[in-house]
């Protein structure tokens, strides 16, 4: 098959399968395959929101220390290579084909289904033990307990916030959504924990002590402060001071916190200096999370996808857009509280335009009617158009803000970003180099 019918073929995973919390599926592929992820140790990483930021993170630092890291995380924005990289650098599309190709045949003929997560993350578990590397980090797809990743043999492991989201499969209240995320916890395994509401910190605390894992808790036995010269981080045997972040939005101190508190409970494995910490952290590219993409007008993608994310984007709005008129455009997932999402937002916004991505949209028709009389609105059923709406009604003097769902933040990567990757890939098509020389 060719990269794009290969992709097609993963996309049609998820229209037949869904989501499928179970490890069965997994655990069996994985022993099928001669267990690719016991040949890497990992850095696992769950959360409600900003485990993938926080992830990015480590991998930035890691590499910068002269690590060969694996990063694995989920989904994608614009092309499915950036969920699975080495050393910043994506699979290569080809490597995507020909392992596809060959886990379809060797799992059918053991009568394995998986769904579309799940071979996601065994490409990416057999791509890590094919080039080999010194250490992952893995992104938690949904929840923790359940979820593809948790079958990895993880140094550390890290909790980075915990809201509701996802309740169908999840719980409905924070108690129950700490106890998935609380999933992830190993024996004897360190666990790095951000500020958490104390509902769910109790719950994730007392999960840890159950099984015997030590924690460090941000705001407790570590923290990230202002200081003259940079950001200063104290946490477990380590200081270091002068850092600065790449990533914009001062929510992003809190990941960073996660981050190092990671780094400092690793240090025994994989140790950083500091210079390689304030390198990697100054360094970190990740997409998609208050992202700056035109300036005439001002457009910003964000990838907030549940009321908890919608609220801090809100809260960093007018830092980044002033005084200008924002066009808002929005699409979520059917499953989400919109009408939670749209609250903190919908004070900055002076029109809004709905549409949808994806299958499991919700009906942007259904959401201009309930905002209609709120705010001026109209549904533009395609992502693309609506965007391209957006701009003409903002004006060059204007802003557009494109958020509630990392799906419609990967189409406006699409539109207007150029046709330019968003990560450099693993082996330059043009180089004649092989994956193994790379």
């Amino acid at each position: 098959m060719t990269y794009e019918e290969t992709v097609a073929y993963l996309a049609g995973l998820e229209v037949s399968a869904g989501w499928d919390l179970k490890l069965e599926r997994i655990r069996a592929a994985l022993v099928r395959r001669g267990h690719p992820e016991a040949r890497w140790p990992a850095l696992h990483v769950a959360g409600t929101n900003g485990k993938g930021s926080t992830a990015a993170m480590l991998d930035a630092v890691l590499t910068a220390a002269g690590y060969r890291t694996g990063l694995y995380t989920s989904p994608h924005l614009v092309d499915f290579t950036e969920r699975i990289r080495v050393g910043g650098r994506t699979i290569p599309r080809a490597t995507v084909v020909e392992l596809v190709a060959a886990l379809r045949a060797d799992l059918a003929a053991a009568g394995i289904a998986l769904t579309h997560f799940e071979f996601a993350t065994l490409i990416a578990f057999e791509w890590f033990a094919r080039v080999g590397i010194d250490v992952a980090v893995i992104e938690v797809g949904l929840g923790g307990r359940l979820d593809a990743t948790n079958l990895v043999r993880p140094a550390v492991t890290a909790i980075t916030s915990i809201a509701l989201d996802h309740e169908a499969w999840l719980g409905h209240d924070l108690a129950a959504i700490a106890m998935e995320k609380a999933g992830i916890v190993k024996p004897g395994v360190p666990l790095a924990l951000g500020r958490l509401p104390d509902e769910a910190a109790r719950v994730v605390v007392a999960r840890a002590a159950e099984v015997g894992a030590p924690v460090a808790q941000v705001g407790i036995e570590a923290a990230l402060a202002e200081a003259p010269g940079g950001l200063v981080f104290r946490g477990p045997g380590v200081t270091w001071d002068r850092l600065r972040l790449a990533l914009p939005g001062t929510f992003q101190q809190d990941n960073a916190a996660v981050a190092l508190t990671v780094l400092a409970l690793a240090r025994g494995r994989f140790p950083c200096a500091p210079e390689a910490v304030r390198a990697g952290l100054a360094a970190v590219r990740w997409p998609g999370r208050l992202a700056v993409l035109r300036e005439r007008p001002l457009v910003v993608v964000d990838g907030a996808h549940n009321p908890a994310g919608a609220t801090t984007l809100a809260a960093e709005l007018p830092g980044v857009v002033g005084d200008r008129r924002v066009v808002l455009v929005f699409a979520v997932m059917a499953d989400k509280d919109w009408r939670a999402m749209l609250g903190p937002l919908l004070a900055r916004a002076a029109r809004v335009i709905v549409t949808r991505v994806g299958r499991r949209a919700a009906d942007p028709q259904a959401l201009a009617d309930a905002l209609r009389g709120r705010v001026p609105v109209e549904a533009v059923v395609e992502p693309r158009a609506a965007l391209r709406a957006a701009l003409a009604r903002a004006g060059a003097e204007g802003a557009v803000l494109v958020t509630g769902s990392l799906f419609l933040a990967g189409e406006a990567y699409a539109e207007l970003g150029g046709a330019r990757a968003l990560f450099e890939p693993w082996q330059d098509p043009g180089s004649g180099a092989t994956e193994a020389a790379s």
